[in-house]
């Protein structure tokens, strides 16, 4: 593999020559320039990222951590992300956590090891070592989708709260006051929020007397959505309507219905969260909550672009509003008790 060294041979020019046209740092003769260009046509020469890193210090690279890299909800931000980064000039390096804080405190240690000019990052659970880690950075660093308790850093979310609140007002409009809820993990204080949002509306309605016996914790996951939902269906306290925590959960919460012979809308309504692509295909397609993923990985590339270039020094914290999209999971509660195989 040729060198600068071997670049400045052959076109007959110092080495500092080559590294000026190499990155445009001072006005080089059009004479050299071509001479310094032509040798790096012939030698296949190909500049060292890292060389250049150290002088400029920066490396028009960011990172990213996602928990789930086959949940569709985030490689729909992923896509926005890198969309939105290859647009700024910047590469983008993903990792995945697999929802394990022991794989996330790794990923977290080398990826500010490796002279990445920012980090986008979507928790894993919330312990004590990821808190000292965030708090440790030594590069801007966004949170998104998922808050951090006592981490004062830059953060674009939906409003949690407020969405469990709109598909929970949704089904009471229907008539449903037996609402049960599948809950993601409880160690995510995104997963809390939206069981508080439930209880809320809940309450609101004069509906929340058995709400303690109508939430179930699950993983955010579709087969963790069909077991749980497995258990609705078989608890004492028969719900006509369920709000799962995310649409994943929700198509598995469907499978599961459809297996036991239960009729979605006519015998139980179900609603979900997030509005993945996939929840215009379920059968029936899903009632969810309508998180702007586009515009949320937009803004977390341009608050860390803004930290990155020193626009800006105080963290800054973007709550984004969740809009219900109706589709036919949903329909008006049943005059009779439904069937539960």
């Amino acid at each position: 593999m040729s060198s600068i060294k071997d670049v400045a041979r052959r076109a007959n020019v110092s080495i500092s020559t080559v590294s000026h046209v190499v990155n445009g740092t001072r006005f080089v003769s059009e004479s050299a320039r071509k001479q310094v260009e032509e040798a790096i046509r012939n030698l296949g020469y190909v500049p060292s990222a890292v060389a250049r890193s150290l002088k400029s210090n920066s490396t028009k690279t960011l990172g990213m951590l996602i928990p789930n890299c086959t949940n569709p909800y985030f490689a729909e931000i992923v896509r926005s992300v890198e969309d939105h980064c290859f647009g700024a000039g910047y590469t983008l390096i993903l990792c995945n956590t697999d929802d394990e804080p022991h794989r996330q405190s790794v990923y977290l240690q080398v990826l500010s090891e490796k002279r990445i000019d920012g980090l986008i990052i979507i928790s894993t659970g919330n312990d004590s070592e990821l808190l000292a880690l965030v708090q440790g950075l030594t590069i801007p660093a966004v949170l998104l989708d998922r808050e951090i308790s006592h981490v004062q850093c830059d953060l674009v979310e939906t409003a949690h709260m407020q969405g469990a609140m709109l598909a929970t007002e949704h089904l009471l409009a229907l008539g449903h006051t037996r609402i049960a809820c599948i809950a993601g993990p409880e160690d995510l204080n995104s997963s809390a929020q939206r069981i508080q949002g439930w209880r809320n509306a809940l309450a609101k309605a004069g509906a929340a007397a058995d709400a303690d016996q109508l939430v179930w914790h699950s993983d955010f996951t579709s087969q963790g959505g069909c077991d749980t939902m497995k258990q609705v269906l078989q608890s004492p306290l028969k719900p006509t309507a369920v709000f799962v925590c995310n649409d994943l959960m929700g198509i598995g919460a469907l499978s599961a219905a459809h297996e036991a012979g239960v009729r979605i809308p006519q015998d139980m309504s179900l609603v979900g969260f997030d509005d993945i692509e996939l929840a215009h295909f379920t059968s029936p397609a899903l009632t969810t909550v309508v998180q702007p993923k586009h515009r949320m990985g937009v803004m977390a590339v341009d608050m860390l672009l803004e930290r990155i270039q020193s626009k800006r020094e105080q963290s800054r914290q973007v709550l984004l509003q969740p809009t219900l999209v109706v589709r036919a999971s949903s329909g008006p509660a049943p005059r009779t008790p439904q069937k539960v195989a």
